[in-house]
């Protein structure tokens, strides 16, 4: 008997979800926060160096939608954190107050495989402020990304068990069941992890947690 093959996110899965909803406010945990992305993009640019290049680790939507010019990208890989459903409730950018969502994260521990873009010189703190400005208000971590034309130095958007937001502690059926409700704003849950997988296999890279939340995620909207 042929083995049947995992059900995958498609177009018209994820069309089951509205595409958007009005705007619902603003987050409350983001309130909450003593953050400033002009003051945080000055500490990266200070961290990186006055003629350093400033590179960017992608392994989510900034693979697939990014804020800002890119001179260069590379293939890489960190070590010491790893890809999970960790930071929410979002209840306004791909969630609402009814339906939450969670937001794709860098969690410690393990490794992860994604890009290193390197950011255009020109225009590069404004560019930087845009991109913070649209990232969770933590700050960015730097960590040590191996390429294939040797490591390089970078930021990537983490999250620590300290912050508010961090919700490392929902089981996987839990996540799947947000994810395949949730909608807000910018767009549904599963749209943005269906891209985020999709750019991945593209790269060659499978993560093993994406394809069992793809899976999950796709059956619970098979069965609408």
């Amino acid at each position: 008997m042929e083995k049947a093959h995992p059900l995958r996110l498609t177009p018209e899965l994820v069309a089951r979800l509205p595409c958007s909803v009005p705007d619902p406010g603003p987050m409350r945990r983001h309130e909450e926060v003593d953050y400033c992305a002009e003051t945080e993009a000055r500490r990266v640019l200070q961290g990186a160096g006055a003629d350093a290049p400033v590179w960017i680790f992608a392994y989510g939507s900034i693979l697939w939608k990014r804020r800002f010019e890119v001179a260069e990208e590379r293939a890489a890989r960190v070590r010491g954190w790893h890809r999970r459903f960790c930071l929410g409730p979002d209840t306004r950018y791909r969630g609402n107050p009814e339906a939450p969502g969670v937001m794709l994260s860098l969690d410690r521990g393990g490794q992860c495989v994604g890009k290193v873009l390197r950011m255009a010189d020109a225009g590069r703190e404004a560019a930087l402020v845009h991109l913070l400005d649209h990232e969770p208000p933590i700050p960015p971590a730097w960590v040590t990304a191996e390429t294939p034309e040797g490591p390089v130095k970078a930021i990537a958007f983490v999250v620590n068990k300290g912050f508010v937001g961090y919700c490392g502690g929902l089981c996987e059926a839990e996540v799947a069941d947000r994810l395949a409700s949730a909608v807000g704003m910018w767009g549904n849950m599963a749209e943005y992890l269906m891209n985020t997988v999709r750019h991945l296999d593209a790269m060659g890279i499978k993560d093993s947690y994406l394809a069992r939340m793809e899976r999950m995620v796709a059956e619970r909207l098979a069965s609408r």
